[in-house]
């Protein structure tokens, strides 16, 4: 068993070939069509009435068991390899060191964004918790196991970090309440401090005072979507889901005020047609207010409706990697930045010694997210391989090595003491 998608979940060769960003009108989602009756809010799951019994692997070949949180969660493939749920190792790398966990119910994400593999809209296609999402399976475990399993030895633990993912569900709110309790009544947060991956739509500002009362450490949104258009395109009114810009703004800014500067942040998705100086500037926005960027690069995920477009070119990628690590840790701001007439960096505002040396050092390329305890700009959620194949990294789960950095040269166009090419 590996936490590898098999390579046939790659884009086909040829898709987007020649560009070297994705345009706002070249990335425009599939409509969603819904499902029949029978198969709504976990129909067959709740019909069958299959009783859970310990870890259940996603397997389409049997019935799928009806799981509920609090009790029961789904955890990211390469968490249960990590705990030894399942076996397998992950490439390059000693799998993970962030706990992701995922709030699950037979209805499902009652949303419908346009590039995740659990919107609403798969309802006749996958029972939810056989749905693939960031490119692996998300086996379920009950949480009291869960929690057996780290307290014994919380303290030399592999994991740097645990992360509640919420979803768009009337219990979303009180059973991550419950999932927190559960988890901090035996683990202190000096060994595992958590995170929680929010659902604004759902929330008030109570709930997320709540969540940091409780123990939570830091607070994100997955704002994913870099400008109000492409959010409503492919969170909001374009796609029949409930999110709007205006909400998650709304929350972002309570966990501004609650959970204090360095303590929040927002998960951003590149690719999706967005300019990188759109993408860039609301970095800088996010750093302005206190807060962190959590990037992701864009890769059509299997049953989306965005799984017939092409993931993000590996140079506007790296382009945006590198300029956001120097707005996030370095102090540069995008006003240094000069961009083209297209919106693509063409240069990073710093003196090439200084940018050759950040490109060198390789952190830039890393997975971002919420911080381990190696170093604040080396994430705890390294997510491997959750945005690309490892034949064609995206974001690096582990320490590029020079032979990436070589590569990560090549993609940015960019070789020693030279500004990119135009």
């Amino acid at each position: 068993m590996t936490c590898l998608k098999p390579e046939d979940r790659t884009p086909p060769k040829g898709r987007g070939v020649g560009r070297d960003f994705n345009a706002f009108d070249a990335m425009v989602p599939r409509l969603p069509e819904e499902a029949d009756k029978a198969f709504r809010n976990g129909g067959r799951v709740k019909n069958n009435g299959v009783a859970p019994a310990g870890v259940y692997r996603p397997n389409y070949n049997i019935l799928t068991p009806d799981m509920r949180s609090p009790e029961f969660v789904q955890m990211s493939t390469a968490a249960a390899i990590s705990l030894g749920i399942m076996s397998g190792k992950m490439y390059r790398c000693s799998c993970t060191r962030c706990l992701n966990l995922l709030l699950t119910y037979p209805e499902g994400c009652r949303a419908n964004c346009a590039y995740c593999g659990l919107a609403r809209h798969r309802e006749a296609d996958r029972d939810y918790a056989d749905r693939n999402f960031i490119r692996v399976d998300w086996p379920a475990v009950p949480m009291e196991d869960l929690v057996d399993i780290v307290a014994r030895d919380g303290e030399n633990s592999t994991f740097h970090r645990m992360c509640i993912s919420m979803i768009t569900h009337p219990n979303s709110d009180m059973d991550t309440v419950e999932v927190l309790k559960k988890w901090t009544d035996r683990i202190s947060a000096d060994q595992i401090p958590v995170s929680i991956l929010s659902n604004p739509t759902t929330m008030k500002r109570s709930d997320v005072k709540s969540l940091k009362d409780l123990g939570a450490d830091i607070f994100t949104v997955a704002l994913d979507a870099a400008t109000p258009e492409l959010f409503d395109r492919t969170r909001g009114k374009g796609v029949s889901s409930p999110h709007t810009w205006a909400k998650y703004w709304e929350v972002l800014n309570d966990a501004k005020d609650i959970f204090g500067a360095q303590k929040f942040g927002a998960h951003i998705i590149v690719g999706m047609g967005e300019t990188e100086n759109e993408v860039l500037s609301l970095v800088q926005q996010l750093v302005d207010m206190g807060g962190h960027s959590h990037m992701f690069c864009f890769f059509p995920e299997k049953g989306s409706l965005m799984d017939h477009l092409p993931a993000t070119p590996r140079d506007q990628w790296r382009r945006v990697q590198l300029a956001r690590y120097l707005i996030d840790y370095v102090g540069v701001r995008v006003e240094q930045m000069t961009f083209d007439d297209k919106g693509r960096v063409r240069d990073f505002g710093l003196p090439n010694g200084e940018l050759d040396n950040i490109i060198d050092t390789g952190i830039a390329f890393r997975t971002s997210g919420c911080p381990g305890k190696f170093a604040d700009d080396i994430s705890a959620c390294d997510r491997p391989y959750g945005d690309s194949p490892p034949s064609d990294i995206a974001s690096y789960p582990f320490q590029p090595m020079k032979k990436d950095i070589k590569n990560i040269r090549k993609q940015l166009k960019v070789n020693k003491s030279e500004r990119p090419e135009n």
